[in-house]
């Protein structure tokens, strides 16, 4: 019998598979999408032009471009039969609970058996309906009508025209549409590694996906920028800063939207969110910077060596509020890019045919005992 491996808490560190999909190199500051910067990316090309870039390996061509976008953009309509339950949905949970319960609805064939062409099909649907059903649940949630998506629209200017029922200025849509790139992939994270767990079954894509978002879910992955916010509304003004500060540093609690599992260095996305939003202005981005350097002072000041930064949640959090995004709708907001992350992860981990199967080390009573008599 082949002895048993230990390894750390949370699997840290540990090489699980291999991707071709990008690679988080935290001690640089630096995260890539296949061989281009995620980040150079966001600055310069569309979210349909990563997109693409994750479902075939390369960046479009003009041709290409066209070809995706109509290829995609009557997959963004939802089935008669979903439209019918979101009501019931929308009044029973928050939206991204009920775009886990939604997507279950999609007819998604098991990946064992299924050729890759009917994978990627499946894949394709749920990433382009996905900000569909978000923005549905959410407005019936607020006593509004859904409304259709547009094939005028590009995704991030869709995604906004959705929620808010009014087309978003121009560079509000950039800003958003430079949010939703960045935040495509990242990683071997949590949600990706159950994707990819769930895929290793031979289950369909739609398993998959539904499996990702529970684990996106949490507060400590997907479930922050809206609490990095409120963080801010606590402190009020800046001459609260440092007392709140203090009080939470020493009182051992977390501080939303500061520090992070992988990077040791400054979070290139919180980076690039920041810039976009000093470029929309207004007094809670001044308010934002403030804070901002007096959390780093003093973790530097009282908790010396620990070199934590500010990450995506915290200017993400901010850059959605200037956006007009309610805060109820941030973590689905990054759900609606990162679901073709997780689907690029699901179709990789579908080539191979292992199943993904730990082990766990026994600490329980002793075993075997006796079993007691029936009373």
């Amino acid at each position: 019998m082949t002895a048993a491996i230990e390894v750390p808490r949370g699997l840290k560190d540990v090489v699980v598979t291999t991707t071709a999909l990008g690679d988080v190199r935290g001690t640089e500051g630096f995260y890539h999408y296949r061989q281009y910067s995620a980040i150079e990316l966001a600055r310069t090309r569309t979210f349909e032009d990563v997109w693409f870039l994750f479902v075939e390996g390369h960046l479009p061509s003009p041709a290409e471009r066209a070809d995706f976008a109509a290829e995609v953009a009557p997959l963004r309509a939802l089935p008669d039969q979903l439209r019918a339950v979101l009501p019931a949905i929308a009044t029973s949970t928050t939206p991204l609970f009920g775009l886990r319960t939604a997507l279950s609805m999609l007819p998604s064939a098991p990946m064992w058996d299924a050729p890759m062409a009917q994978r990627r099909a499946d894949a394709l649907r749920v990433c382009a309906v996905t900000p569909t059903i978000l923005a549905a649940l959410h407005r019936i949630r607020s006593g509004a009508q859904p409304l259709e998506p547009r094939d005028d629209l590009s995704a991030a200017a869709n995604w906004l025209y959705m929620v808010t029922g009014t087309e978003a200025p121009a560079d509000v849509v950039r800003a958003v549409e430079q949010y939703l790139i960045s935040t495509i992939d990242h990683g071997f994270n949590a949600s990706t590694f159950t994707a990819r767990v769930v895929a290793s079954s031979g289950a369909d894509v739609v398993s998959a996906i539904t499996a990702a978002i529970g684990t996106f879910s949490g507060p400590l992955h997907g479930g922050a920028p809206d609490r990095a916010l409120e963080s801010l509304d606590l402190i009020g003004s800046p001459e609260h800063v440092d007392a709140w500060v203090r009080a939470r540093i020493l009182g051992g609690d977390r501080i939303m939207g500061f520090g992070h599992a992988v990077y040791r260095t400054e979070d290139p996305r919180a980076r690039m969110l920041r810039d976009i939003a000093v470029t929309l202005g207004g007094p809670l981005v001044d308010f934002a910077m403030t804070v901002e350097r007096r959390v780093v002072e003093l973790l530097e000041e009282l908790k010396p060596g620990r070199s934590l930064h500010v990450n995506v949640e915290y200017w993400a959090g901010v850059t959605l509020e200037l956006c007009g995004i309610p805060r109820t709708m941030f973590t689905p907001t990054f759900a609606c890019s990162r679901v073709i992350g997780w689907s690029a992860n699901v179709l990789e981990q579908s080539i191979d045919t292992k199943i993904i199967r730990p082990i766990a080390r026994y600490s329980g009573p002793h075993a075997p005992m006796p079993v007691p008599q029936a009373l």
